[in-house]
């Protein structure tokens, strides 16, 4: 049975070699992506296009026209392509439609080599755009499965390139326009057999990215926010336009030739070169030979059961170490619970918009509004919808099912700076010998899942402050009632009372998360590597300072009024421009004596409280210069107790990271925009992890 995507839904593949057809209502140009796990193309090799038809494990058409065939052999590719995007472009010039809004919707069909059709996605929605990702295939825990993105560019394949990180992306875009223009609009021949294609485009095979950042916005779907700038590589167009048909040659009329996708060629290690002499073997979909050895950037994957997915493995994703590979894995299980809620969502909508069309066309005709033929129809419409509402579910509950098995594994894998408090490896946590690449401030879930938790990982060092709001539940949440913060209460009782949580409780625990993440920021980084002041102007936060004070982080509690704000202030602004001023004359070994070489942790209770123009003037400089030089800015702060300062103070709430200290929806992934609830990280009932962490760290520091 053919699966029907809808935007953002995927779908299992039960083979490696597919066939893509896409079916257009005029010529369109077709090509394929070829990224790593964090989406980002390594440079122009990585893309199959009509001036570079052949890449390794893929084949597309020469030409523009309406109906395309594309041969994709997923065990064929490199083994550092995690994602392989199929895009659409319209040609320029002509009579053709300018935009895919002005044309019919185009069809993308995911089929075996026989024929049968997998899974099919219809791209309707489409405007202005001119070329658009229709479907991507990508590798989940050693299986792969195909999505369907939809995800259109009003600016055509240079805006499409340049959004997947690929460098010099007009240059490409224009080189695939001119490889258009070689010759007539037709369909190409069916495509030679792979084995030829890896022999022809194994020298342009991409390389595999270097280990680095995998922000948010790395995925793409719905959402055009830029991404970090990609790799530079020193690659050009002459192997692509090697592959490009010669000009005024004459048109190979269309053949559907069988295509042979027996491997010749195969890789017996993980470091062997990727064309090897070839031998003869069974062909790849029961191979015999196994890699023999496995380097920092292949991922192990668990075994494959014969009747169902993979089990799964922590560390299950690219990287360089494990600590990456679990960083990398927790964002794949953050967008993969995104888009399968995404598609289920959608899919209900669909239900529900199909049922309200079914029931206004039964009670359309006065004449049958009433008797037996309108109650079967209104009854037949209910049954429909509620099939499909069954069939989305099902699929819905197949992915969490996968996704609860791998957060089951991965969670007790974590590190200490990924790992919950309640983690036995807070037990036996000593100082760290360098920094981690990221830091868990908590757990994020969907209504559709809420038993499934999502660490929540912002990388290290911190780009932006973080503002704990320590308001009231109506405002935190904008004067809507939550449901989630009654399940919040209870997993949170140690810090709430029974009842609606009043002002006072909230702030003293919005305080008390904030020390327990500054506990976990001492803990994780090099001893003498950070360290904290506080700004308490009332003197309200000494209770839950204690734990910073016992401990020796903190010499003594804060100097309370206007004195303690100005000499706190004056000396990290000190340090800012010193730090600035080392950094640009390249003299860093030139600071004084007397200055902290540790990064800084400014925690600001009650704020602005105390604070006068010239001190909130400082506090916005080091809000914006701070982070670039390791001080970096926590406000425990109700936003409508600053309300006397106008407008003057709203760059910096929007420079901030705003989390809560109860479970509030009020975070948005880029991908398709769901509010995800937020659950700040607390210890248990009575423990004293945070406490004995805070000690451990302090006693790490007096060490010579």
């Amino acid at each position: 049975m053919t699966a029907e995507l809808v935007r953002g839904q995927n779908h299992p593949l039960d083979r490696t070699r597919v066939e893509i057809r896409v079916a257009a209502g005029g010529p369109v140009i077709a090509g394929v992506t070829l990224g790593g796990a964090d989406g980002r193309l390594a440079g122009p090799e990585a893309v199959a296009h009509p001036g570079a038809p052949r890449r390794t494990g893929v084949e597309v058409p020469r030409q523009a026209a309406a109906e395309h065939r594309i041969v994709v052999d997923l065990d064929a590719l490199p083994e550092a392509v995690h994602r392989v995007g199929v895009l659409l472009a319209l040609p320029g010039g002509g009579s053709a439609p300018s935009a895919f809004g002005a044309a019919a919707a185009p069809s993308v069909t995911v089929t075996g080599l026989d024929g049968t059709a997998l899974a099919r996605y219809t791209l309707t929605g489409l405007g202005p755009e001119s070329a658009v990702v229709a479907v991507e295939l990508y590798r989940r825990q050693g299986a792969w499965k195909v999505r369907a993105v939809g995800q259109g560019y009003e600016g055509g394949l240079r805006a499409m390139l340049h959004d997947q990180g690929l460098p010099r992306a007009a240059d490409l875009a224009a080189e695939i326009e001119q490889a258009v223009g070689l010759g007539p609009d037709g369909e190409v021949p069916a495509p030679a057999p792979v084995a030829a294609a890896r022999a022809d485009s194994s020298a342009a095979a991409p390389a595999a990215p270097p280990a680095g950042d995998l922000p948010t916005s790395a995925h793409r779907v719905a959402s055009d926010a830029p991404t970090a700038s990609a790799h530079e590589t020193g690659t050009g167009p002459a192997a692509a336009a090697a592959a490009a048909p010669e000009a005024g040659a004459p048109p190979t009329p269309p053949t559907y030739t069988p295509v042979d996708y027996r491997h010749p060629r195969r890789h017996t290690t993980t470091s062997a070169p990727p064309d090897p002499a070839p031998s003869a073997g069974p062909p790849p979909s029961a191979p015999t030979d196994v890699p023999a050895t496995t380097d920092a950037t292949t991922p192990p994957h668990g075994p494959v059961p014969p009747d169902g997915p993979p089990v799964p493995v922590a560390g299950d994703a690219v990287g360089w170490s494990m600590e990456e590979r679990l960083y990398h894995q927790v964002w794949g299980m953050f967008e993969d619970l995104a888009r399968s809620v995404a598609a289920y969502r959608s899919a209900a909508d669909f239900a529900r918009t199909r049922l309200e069309e079914e029931l206004d066309e039964a009670l359309a005709d006065p004449r049958s509004r009433l008797g037996t033929a309108a109650d079967a129809a209104r009854a037949t419409a209910r049954d429909r919808h509620a099939t499909l509402l069954a069939r989305a579910r099902a699929a819905l509950d197949r992915d969490l099912g996968q996704l609860a098995a791998e957060s089951e594994v991965v969670e007790p894998a974590l590190p200490p700076a990924f790992a919950g408090w309640d983690s036995p490896v807070w037990q036996a946590h000593h100082a760290s010998q360098e920094r981690p690449m990221a830091l868990r401030l908590g757990d994020l879930h969907l209504p559709e899942a809420p038993d499934l938790r999502i660490p929540m990982l912002v990388r290290l060092p911190l780009e932006r402050g973080l503002w704990i709001d320590s308001g009231p539940p109506a405002q935190a949440h904008g004067g809507r009632p939550d449901p989630e913060r009654e399940v919040g209460r209870r997993e949170l009782g140690s810090a709430l009372t029974d009842g609606p949580p009043d002002e006072a409780a909230l702030r003293r625990l919005a305080m008390e998360t904030a020390v327990a993440l500054a506990a976990r920021l001492l803990a994780v980084h090099p001893p003498g590597g950070f360290a904290v002041q506080v700004i308490d102007p009332a003197g309200g936060a000494a209770p839950a300072l204690a734990p910073l004070v016992e401990s020796g982080v903190l010499p003594a509690l804060p100097v309370p009024g206007a004195p303690g704000v100005a000499s706190v202030l004056d000396d990290l602004t000190r340090r800012v421009e010193l730090k600035q001023m080392a950094v640009r004359h390249g003299a860093a070994d030139a600071l004084p004596p007397d200055l902290d070489p540790a990064d800084q942790l400014l925690i600001v209770h009650d704020f602005p409280y105390g604070f006068d123009d010239r001190a909130l003037t400082r506090l916005r400089y080091l809000a914006d210069e701070g982070p670039a030089v390791g001080v970096h800015l926590l406000l425990v702060a109700d936003r409508a107790g600053a309300r006397e300062h106008g407008p003057v103070l709203d760059p910096l709430w929007r420079s901030l990271l705003r989390i809560t200290p109860v479970p509030d929806a009020h975070l948005a992934d880029p991908w398709v925009g769901h509010a995800w609830t937020y659950e700040p990280l607390l210890a248990p009932r009575g423990s004293q992890v945070v406490r004995q962490t805070l000690e451990r760290a302090a006693a790490a520091r007096r060490l010579p």
